[in-house]
Parts: C-alpha cells; structure tokens; sequence
C-alpha cells in the first residue's frame, strides 16, 4: 500500500461508519472509524519514507500495529499532538476519545450509540477533529 491508498482508506472507511451509524450498527461504525483514523496515520507515516529508498527496519516493523498512539509516535507527531493538545481544548478532548480505539472492537458488542458517535465525530469535527489535524501531515 502506498500513501494514496492510506489515504482512499480513510475516505471509504468513514464513508462506510456513517452508513452504519444511520442504520444503527453502532459496533460496526465504532470499529471502521477507528480504522479510519489508523489509515490517517499511516498516510502520514508514509511521508516519512523516500521513493527508491531501502526501508528501515525499525521503522518498517513499528508500523504494522493498530495501537493509534503507537503510531502518533511512529508517525513523529508526539511533540505536534501535545501543542495542539495545549491549544485547543476541544481537540485534547477529542483526541482523548479516539486514542483508545483498538482493533479488538470487533470483537465488542456493548458499543453503544453515544460510544459510536463520540468516535465519529472526534475523528470528523471539522472545527478540531484529530483527522482534521493529521491531514496537515500527510
């Protein structure tokens, strides 16, 4: 997969969660927008890596994770995401929601509408959604 395709990913992933949070399968929706925001750091990660260049293999090993904070770190964006944090309150807030999405939702079934919603829009705020700010960095 290449950073375009990261990117596609978000766009069709969050897609799908809307049309699951419309017809009330909040678990479903829950886990797709958290694969959503996984893309959004993977495309910004993908910035990191030069065309022709022999991968690190460090990098190369830590990026193949679904843990978001994991990858917040692998992306370099610890120190951004604390001044953003430090700026704009709604943005913490909403990183504090998304940041403990993990791909073992799937197996979840006490996701609940508040739940699926609060991840949503967390990820798609256009005033100070987390993916808002990691598009600044892919």
């Amino acid at each position: 997969m290449n950073k375009q395709d990261f990117e596609s990913l978000v766009a069709i992933r969050l897609d799908e969660a809307k049309l699951l949070l419309d017809g009330r399968r909040f678990q479903g929706a829950y886990y797709l927008a958290g694969y959503a925001l996984e893309a959004a750091l993977k495309a910004s990660i993908c910035r990191q890596v030069r065309e022709n260049d022999f991968p690190d293999k460090k990098l190369a090993m830590a990026c193949h994770t679904h843990n978001l904070r994991d990858l917040i770190g692998v992306a370099g964006l610890k120190q951004k995401l604390t001044e953003k944090e430090n700026e704009d309150e709604e943005f913490k807030l909403n990183w504090a929601v998304a940041k403990d999405w993990s791909e073992t939702a799937r197996y979840e079934t006490g996701i609940d509408q508040n739940k699926a919603f609060d991840l949503y829009d967390a990820i798609t705020s256009e005033e100070s959604g987390v993916l808002v700010w990691l598009k600044n960095y892919w």
